[in-house]
């Protein structure tokens, strides 16, 4: 999964065009393109995301934390399968509008886009895999946590409920390409 962070649609869409440019063109890790099959991305730290439903039922998810460019932009790239209770969770080092697409992205997703108060503000189900279309939230967020395709509407999650993470706080955000 890729992504970039604008302020208008036509800005995300500039900036992915060009962030996909500048991973191509001038990898800095001697292995090449973070979205290459082939690329071996260093192991990502864990965390675990407690999502709470309508019901006040509260839904585990032990995830991967993408907190660099790289592994922002590698996301769950060329993965064959997630298992339930599984997941991706993207720190960004601010709060903004986010894109994301499914680029080399083989398996479908849910796409839960949470502010930095921990607010569920939008959430985008089923992406389909490989789609270069790009998704937006209907809201600004920190965090975007992906789990398998129809696990949102499965459990009942829905805008405007709260989201607690755990073991996030101590793991280093970046911004600039690693």
């Amino acid at each position: 999964m890729n992504f970039s962070t604008a302020t208008s649609r036509s800005r995300g869409l500039l900036v992915v065009g060009i962030f996909v440019g500048f991973v191509g063109s001038a990898p800095s890790q001697p292995d090449g393109d973070v979205t290459a099959k082939d690329f071996r991305m260093q192991a990502l730290p864990h965390a675990r995301v407690i999502v709470t439903d309508a019901y006040g039922l509260r839904h585990p998810v032990v995830v991967e934390v993408a907190a660099t460019s790289a592994s922002r932009t590698r996301g769950l790239m060329w993965r064959t399968q997630l298992a339930p209770g599984k997941g991706m969770l993207f720190v960004f080092p601010a709060e903004g509008q986010l894109s994301f697409w499914m680029k080399n992205t083989l398996i479908p997703l849910d796409m839960v886009f949470i502010n930095v108060s921990g607010e569920i503000v939008d959430i985008i189900e089923r992406c389909t895999p490989g789609s270069l279309s790009i998704r937006e939230p209907r809201g600004i967020a920190k965090y975007v946590l992906e789990v398998p395709g129809g696990w949102a509407s499965q459990i009942g999650l829905a805008p405007g409920l709260k989201v607690l993470l755990e073991g996030v706080r101590g793991i280093a955000v970046t911004e600039e390409h690693d």
